[in-house]
């Protein structure tokens, strides 16, 4: 009988990560019973006592610490689902624009990658919500101040409302998130050889056409994997909403261990809350691969 390498090394590996674990969770119910406080989510139906800026469904702070969860974890999902359709226009308009024949788009999108690139997400956040948002006059004024209205308080369009936090976060986002986005995009359609941009170009189609009908089918491909990441990517930095005082999950969890002491209940939500996000994410992103792949097999 041969030795197999690869799967004693596999097993080996494997029983390493199972002893790690559970010495890991040993190690915490150990502590647990020390400190007399044991594994309980009872205190998920307590009053949760804390006013919320923001909510998409009735609150108050006679609810429960579970209504609040819930609420920030809505929260958390409008403006994740809101900066992956922002990001993504970005994105695409940045790319469309690098890979333009006008010198002053290509110049300003390749500058908007670069300097967005270099400067730490949290930094950006922080200056969308003092210096762009909170910046705004107190009051708006103007012949269309019923059907938009933009202050430091509130920003309505067409009866549409939206907080500074909520505003400041999904720019800071989205900018941030359309930059690398764009660069995958601008990736996957170099990936395609150029005797598919001179086959279209010698039958008399123009570039615009060209691009959407010949040259971005066969780039989806090469686009969807890293685009994938880049939404994951958002999805997570979502929780630096707490910086410009955003009440989305990880925000109202914060608040909420602090005041039950439940460190450890709260993080096994919180994390549970983005596993269930990005598998989601990725569940969308690997159906819509497929697609594009039958497509892609289908045309050639």
């Amino acid at each position: 009988m041969r030795f197999n390498t690869k799967l004693f090394a596999q097993s080996a590996i494997g029983i390493i990560v199972f002893l790690l674990f559970s010495i890991l969770l040993n190690n915490l119910y150990v502590n647990l019973i020390r400190t007399d406080m044991g594994l309980s989510f009872k205190w998920l139906t307590s009053p949760s006592g804390f006013a919320l800026s923001e909510y998409l469904l009735p609150y108050s702070p006679s609810n429960s610490y579970a209504w609040a969860l819930i609420i920030g974890w809505l929260n958390s999902l409008k403006v994740i689902l809101a900066g992956l359709i922002l990001s993504t226009f970005i994105g695409t308009l940045t790319a469309y624009s690098r890979l333009s024949r006008n010198l002053l788009l290509k110049t300003l999108a390749r500058l908007y990658v670069a300097l967005i690139r270099q400067i730490p997400l949290l930094l950006q956040l922080l200056f969308w919500y003092f210096v762009g948002v909170l910046s705004l006059p107190k009051s708006g004024v103007g012949p269309l101040n019923d059907l938009i209205k933009i202050t430091n308080q509130e920003i309505s369009i067409l009866g549409l409302n939206a907080t500074p936090e909520f505003v400041a976060l999904l720019i800071g986002l989205s900018v941030f998130t359309g930059a690398s986005i764009a660069e995958v995009i601008r990736g996957g359609i170099n990936s395609v050889g150029k005797g598919q941009w001179e086959a279209f170009q010698s039958l008399g189609i123009k570039d615009k056409q060209g691009l959407l009908k010949v040259i971005l089918p066969q780039a989806l491909p090469a686009i969807i994997p890293a685009l994938t990441s880049q939404y994951l990517n958002l999805a997570k930095n979502s929780t630096l909403a707490i910086a410009v005082g955003y009440a989305d999950i990880y925000a109202v969890s914060d608040t909420t261990i602090t005041q039950t002491g439940r460190a450890v209940e709260g993080f096994v939500i919180l994390l549970s809350s983005f596993l269930l996000l990005n598998l989601l994410i990725t569940r969308v992103m690997e159906k819509l691969n497929k697609q594009v792949q039958i497509k892609g097999n289908i045309i050639s």
